[in-house]
């Protein structure tokens, strides 16, 4: 069983996570998903087709997003968020930001030391 590593206590997601998350706000199959990931950080972060398919899989069963589409007309199968998938990216963006936002101070009240 592939399991996501996401800490359910704290609410934070993992960055693979979070990141397939958003590649499919709008339907996107496999391939697309790790196109718009690789794209969207510039290259920092690249998935490989296992650590995609099992990221789906996890996100499947999770019911954050769902299958999209008919697949017997021959496209790929793709994907799209749900509204509960919404809601834990909406959360994770809040998260972020607090973190930012505490990050920010610190690093700012040390640079004017």
């Amino acid at each position: 069983m592939i399991s996501i590593r996401d800490n359910i206590k704290g609410g934070a997601l993992t960055e693979t996570t979070f990141l397939v998350l958003l590649a499919v706000y709008q339907p996107n199959h496999g391939y697309g998903i790790m196109r718009f990931i690789e794209t969207a950080t510039k290259g920092r972060v690249t998935l490989g087709a296992g650590t995609l398919y099992g990221a789906i899989n996890a996100l499947v069963k999770k019911q954050w997003i769902a299958p999209f589409g008919d697949e017997a007309d021959g496209k790929k199968k793709e994907y799209i968020i749900t509204g509960a998938g919404k809601q834990k990216a909406a959360e994770e963006l809040g998260r972020m930001e607090e973190v930012l936002q505490l990050a920010s101070t610190i690093i700012r009240e040390d640079e004017d030391q």
